[in-house]
């Protein structure tokens, strides 16, 4: 009855209720459930809106990604990537994936983030490498190639931290498995991620070489020169 939580989630999720008010009621009906005074679930709450390390992102990291966008870091960004010839948004995607997931693996899962690096850098980067092309992009485009590029950080977290022995994930089926008595060694759990993380490169990879010709179909004959030509004039 304690997993109730995950299930609330799920539905929650599934009919697109508001996401921070599905886990806060998650929370409380789990805590309700375990047994947990209103008290107590309320402290809890409490220290882990201090505690966790993800309020350094409102903290911090907010603030000066916003003044670094009013200052221009979003349309630096695509005009730096818009003068690489060679650059396609699925390259550059490619790129990000293997850089994230590499990081993740050696415990450096704090570069990279949506709020640190997917908005104010690798999305506007992605747009760009798409619009150096293709001129203008229409906003369903433009809104594939934001999503790709949040889909990119996700996988490569999610995948290579799994690598990392230290990660919670790890620490936790080896927990699990001494409760029950079940022999296990954490490094062998970890060895056993790569095969795992190299198989979603390539797989990803893939996707983001099939995104690449998908806007070649979509946009190849559309492109815009007098757009990339502005771009190409712009003041750095």
């Amino acid at each position: 009855m304690v997993l109730i939580g995950v299930g609330i989630v799920i539905i929650g999720f599934l009919l697109r209720l508001n996401s921070l008010l599905v886990v806060t009621v998650a929370g409380i009906v789990t805590g309700l459930v375990a047994g947990e005074s209103p008290y107590q679930i309320l402290v809890e709450f409490g220290k882990a809106f201090t505690v966790n390390r993800y309020m350094a992102i409102f903290i911090a990291t907010l603030p000066v990604i916003g003044l670094l966008e009013r200052n221009g870091l979003r349309e630096q960004a695509e005009v730096l990537v818009s003068k690489m010839r060679a650059a396609t948004t699925g390259r550059l995607l490619t790129l990000y994936l293997f850089i994230r997931e590499v990081a993740a693996a050696l415990g450096l899962s704090a570069i990279g983030g949506q709020p640190q690096m997917v908005r104010p850098l690798v999305a506007p980067m992605a747009e760009g490498a798409a619009e150096a092309k293709y001129g203008d992009l229409p906003d369903d485009v433009r809104q594939t190639i934001r999503a790709h590029s949040a889909a990119v950080d996700n996988i490569g977290l999610f995948f290579g931290e799994d690598i990392f022995i230290a990660v919670g994930a790890i620490l936790l089926m080896n927990g699990f498995f001494q409760q029950n008595h079940i022999s296990a060694n954490p490094i062998l759990m970890a060895l056993w991620g790569i095969p795992t993380a190299i198989s979603v490169f390539l797989i990803h990879s893939t996707r983001l070489y099939l995104l690449d010709r998908a806007l070649k179909r979509r946009l190849g004959n559309h492109v815009d020169v007098s757009t990339i030509s502005m771009r190409e004039g712009m003041p750095k």
